[in-house]
Formats: structure tokens, C-alpha cells, sequence
């Protein structure tokens, strides 16, 4: 809203330094403030009103140490996530963005699911919260909404990158140079030379109007993109900080990924897809990236508030559409691999469990427990250790998503 109103005010008054709100480094700069802030300062105050309601964590006998201590702490501590996020993005961005929409469509959506199953855990006196399948029903609802509204809308283009990258200063040549705005479903492939795949191949060998069903193709790898990524980071939430402070560092290389995408010179310097009106989800990310490292203030050990399902099947939802926005989706399993490890380690014990006790008549396990920092926490390692370690792989993940926009 003050993004618009700062751009009324340099155009028909010329007040200097109006014009300031033009730039979404500026405005991004103001969202990662605005979020600090709130989640650090108010966040106590929502703290204090969950603690209040008896929104308190139920901890269910898992056998591990420290567990017993947790019972009765504040949990749905994604309020303040959501609530720091969206202030900031409706002060600061451009809401007639369709980038920035469908992220605050995908906060919403997804933290009323998590919401919904934290208030049947809690108040409901329900250990299993909201049923499995109405969680995917959500989930896929939410696909359907972003892969339509990404292939459909007619602001959603792309401007593919040229072989021979014009000087970094020249911006006219750069605009005369780059092809025209196009609808498109192609994607980026990592560590490769020609680096884009277009989803709509996949069907040429059925149709020879293989263009026009692309969506046939589309649509479903964004529902599973982001019920699998929101399920990963909903079993990463599992001990104090760890959820909150390996997304951060990931939503903070995709903000990369995001404000290069989405500048027409950057792009083309680094010969990249330029995806126009994207770089304005630098915004939003900022702000995101503002609320978790404020929510870490009272998440980290021992933390006064647990995220619940409220914040991370939010955080979830968000890096998917983020990352398939961006046209960076292939890289997920690089950038988010804790997720992925951890939704791996539980598909692997529950299949093995099943498989060996047909076989054998006694389930065995391959891990100490699933998710995966259980099994660690299983093995001695303390929470801290555990949150650190996790936190420096993610780091090094994240330099070698960066590290792809050159290496290829």
C-alpha cells in the first residue's frame, strides 16, 4: 500500500526521495526490517496470549531426551510467521503482481490447514490432528490453484536467455537483443550446458498439439512439487530451531535466484531465463526471510514457542511455489535436501518396517527412528548439535544452488 502511495506522491507532488519506493532493493530492505521487528517484538506478545489459551504442545512418549520438558510449551508459533510475512508484503510490494499474490494466496491457504490440524491436536485433545487426506486434498487444491494460474494467467511469461551475453552496462542492447515476451512451460535443469527443459515435450511424441496440453503435464508436477516440499519441511519440525533455520537459509538463496530472474540485465549477464515482473517476490522473500530469523529469537533451544503444522507446512507451501515461480523447481532436491532426506528417511523405515515384517513376522528398522534428526537424537547427539549441523549443510547446499547460475 505505501508502494503505491509513495509512487502518487513522486509522480503528481515530485517530493524528493518519493521516488526511492521505485526500487525493490529499497522496499526490500524495508520488509527484512519491518519482519524483524515484528516477529521479535510482538512476537512475545503472541507468545504470551497462546500461553494464556493453553495452546500448549502434547508430546507423545518417544523416549528422548529433554522431550518431557517441552510438554505444555506454546505451539502454533506460525502465527507469528504469517502475521510478520504479510504486514511487510501488504506495506511494500506491488499487490497487482501475480507472483506476489499467489504467494500471499499460498500463505493463507496453507497455514488454515496447518492452523486447522493444530486446533484438532490442541483443543480437540486429537494426536493425529486434521486426517492425512485432507491434508493432500489441501495440498492438491492449492496445485491446482498455482500450476493453473502459472500456466494460464497472461502475465506469466518468460524471455529466454540469448548464447552470447551483452555488456553488463548496456541496457537499451540488452532490451533490443532478448526475444519477445512468450507463454511458456520451460524450466531450468542444473549443472547442464543447455539448461532448459520445456514440460510440453514430453507429450510431442503423442500429439503433434503438444503445445496446448502442456498443462496436462505442468499442472501435476506443481501439485506434487508442493505437496511433497510442504510435507518435507512439515517432518523437519521436529526439534527446537531446526525447521525455522534451515528454510531461512534456503528461501535466502531462491531470493537470489528470484531478484536475478527477474532483472533484465543481471539475466542476461549470467545468460539466464528472465522471467519479467518476478523480481518483485524479492519483496515477499525478504519479508519471509525477516520472520523466520525473528521466530528463531524464541524457536531456538529451548524454545519458548514451537512453529506447529500453522508455520511449517506454510514455509513449505511458500519454497515450493517460490522455486517453480522462478523456474528453478529441478533444483529443489539440492537446495532442500534436508527436506527430502527427511521425507526419505520416513518412506524408508515405514517400507522396510511393512516389508520385513511379512517377510520375517517381526518389523526391523534401518534407523534409530524416522524423521531423520530423531535418529541422531537417538544416537546422543544433543538438539544444538543436531540444529547446527543441519544448519551448516543446508549453508553449503545453498552455495551450490548459487554456484549453478555459472556452473553449467
Amino acid at each position: 500500500m505505501l508502494y503505491y502511495l509513495f509512487e502518487y506522491l513522486d509522480k503528481t507532488m515530485d517530493i524528493p526521495g518519493t521516488g526511492v519506493f521505485q526500487y525493490i532493493t529499497f522496499r526490500s530492505a524495508l520488509a527484512l526490517i519491518l519482519s524483524l521487528m515484528l516477529s521479535t517484538i510482538y512476537g512475545k506478545k503472541i507468545i504470551t496470549f497462546l500461553r494464556n489459551q493453553q495452546v500448549g504442545e502434547t508430546v507423545r512418549e518417544l523416549g528422548l531426551e529433554g522431550q518431557t520438558q517441552k510438554a505444555g510449551t506454546p505451539t502454533m508459533g506460525g502465527l507469528i510467521i504469517i502475521i510478520a510475512t504479510l504486514i511487510p508484503v501488504l506495506l511494500f510490494t506491488r499487490l497487482d503482481n501475480i507472483y506476489v499474490l499467489l504467494l500471499i494466496v499460498t500463505t493463507l491457504w496453507m497455514g488454515t490447514i496447518g492452523f486447522i490440524d493444530d486446533y484438532i491436536k490442541i483443543f480437540k485433545k486429537d494426536k493425529q490432528g486434521l486426517k492425512g487426506i485432507f491434508k493432500v486434498i489441501g495440498q492438491v487444491g492449492l496445485g491446482l490453484i498455482v500450476g493453473s494460474v502459472l500456466y494460464f494467467h497472461p502475465a506469466v511469461t518468460i524471455r529466454e536467455h540469448t548464447n552470447n551475453a551483452v555488456p553488463f552496462n548496456s541496457t537499451e542492447k540488452v532490451i533490443n537483443e532478448l526475444p519477445a515476451e512468450i507463454k511458456s512451460t520451460t524450466t531450468t535443469i542444473p549443472f547442464t550446458k543447455n539448461n532448459e527443459l520445456d514440460y510440453a515435450q514430453i507429450l510431442k511424441p503423442f500429439t503433434d498439439d503438444y503445445q496446448n496440453w502442456a498443462w496436462l503435464v505442468f499442472i501435476p508436477i506443481v501439485i506434487f512439487i508442493i505437496t511433497a516440499v510442504s510435507n518435507g519441511a512439515n517432518l523437519t519440525d521436529g526439534i527446537d530451531g531446526l525447521a525455522a533455520g534451515t528454510s531461512a537459509i534456503s528461501v535466502l538463496a531462491l531470493g537470489i535466484f528470484t531478484f536475478v530472474s527477474g532483472n533484465i540485465i543481471l539475466s542476461n549477464y549470467l545468460n539466464i531465463m528472465y522471467i519479467p515482473n518476478s523480481g518483485e517476490m524479492t519483496v515477499f522473500i525478504s519479508a519471509f526471510v525477516g520472520a523466520l530469523i525473528g521466530f528463531l529469537w524464541y524457536n531456538s533451544y529451548p524454545a519458548s514457542v514451537f512453529m506447529g503444522d500453522t508455520g511449517s507446512l506454510t514455509i513449505g507451501g511458500i519454497i515450493a511455489v517460490l522455486a517453480i515461480s522462478v523456474r528453478k523447481e529441478m533444483l529443489l532436491p539440492v537446495l532442500c535436501a534436508i527436506f527430502f532426506a527427511e521425507n526419505l528417511s520416513v518412506i524408508i523405515q515405514v517400507s522396510y518396517f511393512k516389508y520385513t515384517k511379512k517377510r520375517f513376522g517381526e518389523g526391523r528398522r534401518v534407523f534409530l527412528m524416522s524423521p531423520l534428526h530423531h535418529h541422531y537424537q537417538k544416537k546422543g547427539y544433543h538438539e544444538s548439535k543436531i540444529v547446527t549441523r543441519f544448519w551448516i549443510v543446508a549453508i553449503m547446499l545453498a552455495i551450490v544452488s548459487i554456484v549453478t547460475l555459472k556452473l553449467r
